[in-house]
């Protein structure tokens, strides 16, 4: 595997010196974006030693080191997967031809559409989250929340070095824009609503890991497998960051669950808030909200520019290679249940133009076993309640299904009957400031809050009680 070079100013393994222009135009852009992470970065915690693992090559089997860094030291680079030799395009018009080493000059702009727009949530997280670490539950909690941080703002660099290496003047000028919009800014805000959401709790960090960084696995996955091969190599390197932001989420939401159920439990009215913890019901509200943004992410659920993309080669479906036998998608067809004169209806539509939805269906699975894991572990603390993932329909704000109302089982319902149940089916400004007046910070070694759970290890073969940032 190619080792990554730490000697240079900015970390890489694509050989950065011996193309001084990218070089040069790299280093002009470094300064900016340590002025952003200053900027935007976590509040109250650059000074601080973090327990932080780094790259040390681009090989998913034990490509971490781990030692203390302060964040604002942390050797933020430009790291790809090796190159196949010999590998083409694997799906599309262009199927079986060569993967591309440069921009295919026909689809130039929508390339740069795809990169900026996967690199415009990379930085937008670390904004929505800046806040968190001022009321983490623990040192273990708060040294997750910072490694998510780093490495979203790597994935930024990993989108910048695409940006200005192939795309020129446009791709620096965009590169600049990335470090000027800002997550939930009412003038510049970031593209993709998900990420101006606001994220000023630890439930919402959790759902946020869990369902937005899943998203990011499957973008980034059938990103990987796009003909255009430095894409490819650079998104199929991402996903082993990826893993662990939606590890956090995935296990810190268990981990309330299983507090919660315990509080609900020691509490003679079964009320998990009478003892300082979050009730399963607000738990279950942040889902249906999380969620529900998330599926946006995904796009409408009929897409030229996806069925445009997918022809092209360059966004394919998760584990095309692996998964599908026939890579065209022609004269196929997929029924979607869509909204046609206010009611739900089924319709045929062409494969291709149903791609956004196959990546969502693949998506929506992925989410479903994890709240069948959730639900045994309610179980097996004794409780009788069980999580349920909203439908598909419920609370889009884009697609077919924004253009109506629908209950969180996907039936429609008026608008009306919507808004007397919201409270019910979303968080509301009650369950804001409840979680705001139990989330207080707990920075001793080896001490957590009351409203959650210790892990059942901690990072890198170290204890919970672990003094995983210095403070």
């Amino acid at each position: 595997m190619t080792a990554i070079d730490y000697q240079s100013k900015i970390p890489n393994n694509v050989d950065l010196n011996s193309d001084r222009r990218l070089q040069r135009a790299l280093e002009h852009w470094q300064p900016r974006f340590l002025a952003w992470w200053n900027d935007m970065g976590p509040e109250g915690f650059q000074s601080k030693d973090c327990y932080l693992r780094t790259a040390v090559s681009a090989d998913k089997e034990g490509w971490a080191h781990f030692d203390y860094v302060r964040m604002p030291d942390y050797r933020w680079g430009i790291f790809l997967a090796d190159r196949e030799p010999g590998r083409k395009v694997p799906f599309g018009d262009h199927y079986g031809e060569a993967a591309w080493q440069d921009v295919p000059g026909e689809f130039r702009t929508a390339l740069r559409r795809i990169i900026v727009t996967q690199g415009d949530t990379e930085p937008a997280s670390v904004e929505q989250q800046r806040n968190l670490g001022l009321t983490a539950p623990s040192l273990y909690d708060l040294r997750n929340l910072f490694q998510v941080n780093v490495e979203e703002a790597r994935h930024l660099w990993a989108m910048v070095y695409l940006l200005q290496s192939y795309f020129g003047s446009e791709g620096r000028d965009e590169a600049e824009e990335l470090l000027a919009r800002r997550a939930g800014d009412a003038d510049k805000p970031r593209i993709l609503d998900a990420f101006n959401q606001p994220c000023n709790d630890w439930l919402s960090f959790f759902c946020f890991t869990m369902f937005a960084d899943r998203d990011g696995k499957f973008q980034l996955g059938a990103l990987a497998e796009s003909g255009f091969d430095p894409l490819a190599r650079t998104c199929r390197f991402m996903l082993t960051e990826e893993a662990h932001h939606m590890f956090v989420g995935d296990t810190g939401l268990e981990r309330i669950l299983r507090r919660s159920a315990q509080l609900t439990a020691q509490d003679p009215n079964g009320d998990a808030r009478a003892q300082g913890g979050i009730d399963l019901m607000t738990i279950q509200k942040y889902i249906n909200y999380w969620f529900s943004y998330c599926l946006d992410l995904f796009g409408s659920e009929v897409s030229t520019n996806a069925a445009d993309w997918f022809g092209a080669g360059l966004k394919g479906r998760f584990g095309e290679e692996k998964r599908f036998t026939e890579h065209t998608a022609l004269n196929q067809t997929r029924s979607l249940e869509l909204i046609r004169d206010g009611q739900l209806s089924s319709h045929e539509v062409e494969l291709r133009l149903a791609m956004n939805e196959i990546l969502r269906d693949d998506y929506i699975d992925d989410c479903v076993n994890a709240i069948r894991r959730w639900n045994k572990a309610l179980s097996a603390e004794g409780i009788d309640f069980q999580l349920e993932l909203p439908s598909r329909r419920f609370h889009r704000r884009q697609g077919t299904y924004a253009a109506a109302h629908f209950d969180p089982r996907g039936e429609l319902v008026s608008e009306a009957e919507f808004e007397r149940n919201r409270t019910a089916w979303l968080p509301v400004d009650a369950d804001r400031q409840y979680l705001e007046s139990i989330m207080k910070p707990v920075f001793g070694v080896g001490q957590i809050a009351n409203w959650i759970a210790p892990p059942k290890r901690g990072i890198n073969d170290n204890e919970f009680a672990y003094e995983y940032v210095r403070l």
